[in-house]
């Protein structure tokens, strides 16, 4: 008999059937190991935005031209990333990398180190253009990067 105590009938005088212990405790391990969710920590960067900056702060007519800002769209016709320093078109990761070094650059000369280079990206941009950007700085040991608060969302759309 499976699960039945072998022996002496005085050791143990009431047989236990430990058959369907052993089935529900391997069940909940099945079900456990199945539903468990592993942390996932791809796609994911840490960020410090700063407090005094954003939606929530009062906008600075100076503090907007203290800035090199790389805008990027998406163009609907050709399916790609349209990027755009300046009023200058750029396609070439090396060419929109030397014109964000040079830049940077100038406001190194012009006594100002701390000059962000910022990042403004419409919704539709993938987030790996967005990222491509963000490595041509860090290439060039540009650390301030910061992002644009897009635009507000047309009156009336949810």
């Amino acid at each position: 008999m499976a699960g039945a105590s072998m022996g002496d009938e005085g050791e143990n005088p009431i047989a236990i059937n430990v058959t369907p212990l052993v089935d529900i405790i391997f069940c909940l391990c099945v079900f456990f190991m199945i539903s468990f969710k592993f942390k996932q920590l791809e796609g994911k960067f840490d960020s410090w935005l700063p407090k005094n900056k954003g939606s929530a702060g009062s906008v600075q007519v100076e503090g907007i031209l203290d800035e090199v800002r790389v805008a990027m769209f998406w163009d609907e016709v050709a399916q790609k990333t349209v990027r755009q320093l300046r009023t200058r078109r750029v396609d070439d990761d090396d060419e929109l990398a030397a014109l964000i070094k040079e830049a940077h650059d100038d406001w190194v000369k012009m006594n100002k180190p701390e000059t962000p280079v910022t990042i403004d990206a419409e919704a539709r941009v993938p987030w790996e253009a967005v990222i491509r950007v963000m490595n041509l700085c860090k290439r060039n040991k540009i650390d301030k990067i910061e992002f644009a608060l897009g635009a507000p969302p047309p009156v009336g759309a949810k």
